[in-house]
C-alpha cells in the first residue's frame, strides 16, 4: 500500500465537512458581513468601522458585554473549582447524581434559563424579594448558573487524570495543604482553568437569550446589539462591523484555548491513586458542593411551580392547553406540535452533527511528523469551533440574503 494513501484518504474526508461550512457558515458569513462593506457602485467601503466603533452606544454596549463576561468568567471558575475536586476527586455516595445535575443548565437553552431566572427573581417568585429581576445582577447570576458546568467538566477530568505522587510527595516532605495546592495542583491545573476560562468567556460574550429575556432593552451586548441593529433598525453596516469585531474576539480566544489544551496534555496521564473517600477537612467544599446543587435546583424548581400556577390557584390547566394552538398567540401551531418539530430538527441535525463531527475528529486528531501538515489541521480544528462564538443573528440573516 503506498504510504500516501493515508494522507489522500485524510484529505478526502476532510473535504466533506470543509464543504459544508464553507456552504453553510462562510457563505452566510460573509454575504452578512459583505453587505456592510460594500455598496453598489462604490466598492469596498470600510469608513464605516470607525464611525460604528465611534457610536456612545456601542461604547457602552462593548464595555458591557467584557464587563460582564470577565464577570460571569471569574465567578464561574471560583465556583466550578471546588465543585470539580468534589465531583472528581472524592468518592461519596450520590456522586453520579450530583454530577448530572450540575451538567443540566448547560444543555438548556439559553432562553429557558433566562425564563427560569425571571421565574426565580420576579415579584411572585421564591426570591422575588431580593429585587434583583431586570438588573444585571440576574443576568450575571444566569452566565454563572449554566457556565459552571464548563469549568466543572473542563476541569475535574484534568484533575482526574493527574498523576498525584507529586502531591503525595509533597505532604509526605511536611507541606501543608494549602502549599500543595499552591505549589504543584495549581500549576498543574492552569492550561485546563485557562482553557475553561476562555470557553466560559466566549459563551458570556455570545449569549443571546438570558440577555434579551433578563436585560430586555435596558441591558444589551454586542450580541443582541447586533440583532437589533439588523432586524429593528436594519442597521446593515453596524451590524457587520460588529459581526466582525466578534470573530476577531472569538478567533483570538480559541487560539488561547487551543494553546491552554496543548499545554493540558502533558498533565494529563494515568491516574493511579483514583477517587478518595472524603476526609473530615474535605467538609467545606463538600457542602460548598451541597449548596451549588441546590442554588442549581431552584431555578428549575421556580419554573415548575409557574408552570402549575394559574390565576386561581394550582393548576394544571396550562399543560392541557398545550394542544390548544390558540393558546400560545406567538405559534401558529399547537405547542405540541412545535415541539415535535423541535424535536425532528434535534434529531436530524444531531445525526448530521454527529457525521461531520466524528469525520473532524479522524482528521484533527492525527499526528503528522511535518510541521505544515500538523498546522494544517490546527487551523482546520479552528475552523470548526469558530462557529461556536459568532452570532446565530449573522449568520441566520447571512442565510436569508445568501
Amino acid at each position: 500500500m503506498s504510504p500516501r494513501l493515508p494522507r489522500i484518504a485524510v484529505a478526502a474526508a476532510a473535504c466533506i465537512p470543509l464543504a459544508f461550512v464553507a456552504v453553510f457558515f462562510m457563505l452566510p458569513l460573509g454575504g452578512m458581513i459583505s453587505r456592510g462593506f460594500f455598496s453598489a457602485g462604490a466598492g469596498l467601503d470600510l469608513s464605516g468601522i470607525p464611525e460604528v466603533l465611534g457610536r456612545a452606544r456601542t461604547v457602552r454596549v462593548a464595555t458591557f458585554t467584557i464587563a460582564m463576561a470577565a464577570a460571569g468568567t471569574v465567578l464561574s471558575i471560583c465556583v466550578g473549582l471546588p465543585v470539580a475536586f468534589v465531583l472528581y476527586r472524592l468518592r461519596f455516595p450520590g456522586r453520579g447524581v450530583a454530577r448530572a445535575i450540575v451538567m443540566v443548565p448547560f444543555v438548556l437553552p439559553t432562553v429557558v434559563v433566562g425564563v427560569m431566572f425571571r421565574a426565580l427573581l420576579g415579584a411572585s417568585g421564591p426570591a422575588g424579594f431580593l429585587g434583583l429581576d431586570g438588573t444585571w445582577v440576574a443576568i450575571l447570576l444566569a452566565f454563572v448558573f449554566f457556565n459552571t458546568a464548563v469549568v466543572v467538566a473542563t476541569v475535574g477530568s484534568t484533575w482526574a487524570g493527574m498523576d498525584h505522587r507529586a502531591q503525595e510527595a509533597a505532604a509526605a516532605l511536611g507541606a501543608t495543604p494549602a502549599q500543595v495546592w499552591r505549589t504543584v495542583t495549581f500549576p498543574a491545573l492552569i492550561p485546563a482553568i485557562v482553557s475553561a476560562g476562555c470557553v466560559v468567556f466566549l459563551f458570556c460574550s455570545t449569549a443571546f437569550g438570558v440577555v434579551l429575556t433578563l436585560g430586555g432593552l435596558r441591558y444589551g451586548t454586542i450580541e443582541t446589539e447586533i440583532y437589533f441593529l439588523t432586524t429593528q433598525f436594519f442597521d446593515l453596516r453596524g451590524a457587520a462591523v460588529l459581526s466582525l469585531l466578534q470573530v476577531v474576539v472569538v478567533v483570538a480566544l480559541l487560539a488561547a484555548a487551543a494553546r491552554a489544551r496543548a499545554a493540558g496534555e502533558q498533565v494529563l496521564v494515568a491516574n493511579r491513586t483514583g477517587p478518595r473517600s472524603p476526609r473530615r477537612s474535605d467538609a467545606p467544599v463538600l457542602a460548598l458542593t451541597g449548596v451549588v446543587v441546590l442554588a442549581i435546583l431552584m431555578p428549575l424548581g421556580a419554573l415548575l411551580l409557574r408552570s402549575v400556577r394559574g390565576s386561581g390557584g394550582w393548576t394544571l390547566q396550562n399543560f392541557a392547553l398545550l394542544n390548544d394552538p390558540s393558546a400560545s398567540p406567538a405559534l401558529r401551531v399547537s405547542v405540541t406540535e412545535a415541539i415535535v418539530n423541535s424535536l425532528r430538527t434535534a434529531v436530524d441535525a444531531t445525526v448530521l452533527a454527529m457525521v461531520l463531527g466524528i469525520i473532524v475528529s479522524i482528521v484533527v486528531t492525527r499526528r503528522p511528523h511535518k510541521q505544515a501538515e500538523r498546522r494544517a489541521l490546527a487551523g482546520v480544528d479552528a475552523l470548526f469551533m469558530l462557529p461556536l462564538g459568532v452570532s446565530a443573528v449573522t449568520i441566520g440573516f447571512g442565510f436569508l440574503i445568501t
